[in-house]
């Protein structure tokens, strides 16, 4: 009897050699090679009963001005947050990853959806690999499921899961968690590259062959990524981020891919007792503490998405006693913070060379856009002076490094959002001040300045 053929596949990019390296030829990757058998190939002639062929119906090409276009019925999961971030609902046939820290809520977040979408829509089908009916079931009674066409689904078999979806018919599946299901094809352990590849692919086709909307729960690695290969984000239609620090109530869920959405979409959820509630106005919530007056604090009008979100940047700026100054960042790049800082000392004339400066985003939001910097700016600015800003300003724009205040996208949508949240002087670019429409926009006075000089005069007189 022939042996087996034995392979040697890298965890972290796929990569196959026929033998076993410290270091991954591909990636350089060290350590990720493990062994995994090989599988018989199959014949490369398309057959009815080829899995990979299902959606080969039709082999002659069509003329793109002949291709008939719908608009898909987006279903609600009835969570607003999380519809918000699908782009509208759930598609049908559409395929979503949802990944996330462990212990961050995903199992929660979506045991509610399942409960609401099986009272509005129809049956819903929960597999889990990770807890049993049991556990779910509690989970289900504290979070007030009650009698919903539910059914739940202890097994990591893939090829069990698909026969009860054949056999119940639902309309939406939820796999909990990919890294935990297995396909007997392949010898090798749950949560390989392999076994991944193969249960994101049997999922993609049942779920767009039976038109059934189908969530899958992925793992991250310690660095924050999805964990499996890369090809598992290729496959899915939406790719989902459940973000939130566990010292803080709320939670946020990112949409960083969606086929059927915009990208970088924000949904805020507050984590209770009794699970994830959808919060409406999340500028309320990130300014319900803010200490109006104090040295060092700047209200930021930000843009998740389509969302404006106004958030607290605070700067702490101290004597540094070691002779070595620190710089620390939290919810911002520290090394942008760096780059604002040398702008101050080189075009403000604020001596920063000795002191220690700490810059936080309060609520535990994380600000990626360069529409922060300018209120970063005015931040340490207010510490360094000890000198207050306005309770009702708000500040928002791109700092470049020979001092020069840029204009930013989207600049309309904050200065409504902060209108409507009571601020009524906006501290922006003046590339962003249409004249021929005055000084007065949504009942909040537009200041438009020019370079970080005159933003600070106009901030901290």
């Amino acid at each position: 009897m022939k042996p087996p053929k034995v392979v040697f596949v890298c965890q972290e990019c796929g990569a196959q050699s026929p033998k076993w390296l410290g270091r991954c030829a591909e990636c350089g990757a060290w350590n990720s090679l493990v062994e995994e058998r090989a599988t018989e190939s199959v014949a490369a002639a398309p057959s009815a009963n080829n899995r990979y062929a299902q959606f080969s119906s039709t082999s002659a090409a069509k003329l793109y001005a002949d291709v008939e276009t719908a608009t898909g019925v987006r279903l609600s999961t009835g969570i607003d947050e999380f519809d918000r971030v699908l782009g509208g609902g759930v598609v049908p046939g559409s395929l979503v990853l949802l990944g996330g820290e462990p212990g961050i809520g995903k199992s929660t977040l979506l045991l509610q959806a399942a409960s609401h979408f099986a009272r509005a829509v129809g049956p819903v089908l929960y597999a889990s690999g990770e807890e049993s009916e049991h556990q779910i079931k509690s989970r289900g009674d504290r979070l007030g499921v009650g009698a919903a066409p539910l059914y739940l689904l202890a097994e990591t078999c893939i090829e069990r899961i698909l026969e009860e979806m054949a056999r119940l018919k639902p309309a939406m599946v939820i796999v909990d968690s990919v890294q935990t299901v297995w396909s007997s094809k392949f010898q090798s352990a749950p949560g390989s590259i392999g076994q991944v590849r193969e249960a994101a692919t049997q999922f993609l086709f049942a779920a767009k062959g039976q038109n059934v909307p189908t969530v899958l729960v992925g793992h991250v690695t310690k660095d924050g990524s999805l964990a499996g290969p890369k090809v598992l984000e290729h496959v899915v239609d939406t790719v989902l981020y459940f973000e939130g620090e566990r010292h803080h109530a709320h939670r946020v869920v990112r949409a960083v891919k969606n086929r059927f959405g915009a990208v970088s979409e924000l949904g805020v959820f507050e984590m209770t007792g009794s699970g994830l509630h959808p919060v409406a106005n999340p500028s309320k919530l990130f300014l319900a503490e803010r200490a109006s007056g104090t040295p060092g604090s700047a209200v930021l009008c930000c843009v998740e998405g389509s969302r404006p979100i106004l958030v607290e940047v605070q700067a702490l700026v101290s004597t540094s006693t070691y002779g070595n100054a620190r710089r620390m960042a939290i919810g911002i790049d520290q090394n942008r913070l760096s780059l604002l800082l040398a702008v101050l000392e080189k075009r403000a004339g604020l001596a920063l060379a000795g002191d220690d400066v700490y810059v936080n985003i309060a609520g535990g939001m994380a600000i990626d856009e360069p529409a922060a910097d300018l209120s970063v700016v005015a931040a340490v600015a207010s510490s360094v002076r000890n000198r207050g800003l306005a309770p009702s300003t708000a500040v928002f724009g791109e700092v470049g490094l020979s001092g020069e205040i840029r204009g930013i996208p989207q600049a309309a949508l904050r200065i409504r959002e902060a209108a409507q949240m009571g601020f009524t002087r906006i501290v922006l670019p003046v590339a962003n001040i249409d004249r021929t429409e005055g000084a007065q926009r949504d009942g909040a006075e537009l200041v438009g300045v020019r370079t970080v000089g005159e933003a600070l005069d106009q901030l901290i007189s």
